[in-house]
């Protein structure tokens, strides 16, 4: 799992804010299934951040915000990021040309199957609708 935020920091901010992230990351980084975390910034826009986590998956991520530290010094830094999605399910690698597929948690159909539709399209002629 990855969890990406992206930050606007203007560049005279930058040291400050990058002091204030290391600190903050480092209870984050440390909790279980937490693969690394990392600080970037983009080449072609000067004021914007990025912070990623690596995960082992979405349980340990959870879990990791859920602890004490976590919920101290985390969370308020990383919820000052742009407001968009953040978490994201790893569906494909390839890492030094071996690839590797994974299952997603989370249906690609999820937001198209609904109640009354979610077994088959004979599911209302069963019921007697």
């Amino acid at each position: 799992m990855l969890v990406i935020t992206r930050h606007r920091v203007a560049q005279i901010d930058l040291p400050n804010w990058l002091l204030e992230a290391k600190a903050s990351l480092a209870p984050l980084a440390t909790q279980p299934g937490c693969i690394s975390a990392e600080i970037g910034l983009a080449t072609d826009e000067p004021d914007l951040v990025s912070v990623v986590t690596r995960w082992e998956g979405v349980g340990a991520y959870r879990r990791a915000l859920s602890n004490f530290e976590v919920k101290m010094h985390s969370i308020p830094f990383l919820s000052t990021a742009v407001d968009e999605s953040t978490a994201y399910e790893l569906i494909h690698r390839n890492m030094q040309g071996e690839q590797t597929d994974f299952s997603p948690a989370r249906a690609f159909d999820a937001d198209e199957i609904g109640l009354g539709n979610a077994a088959s399209e004979n599911v209302k002629d069963r019921l007697g609708n």
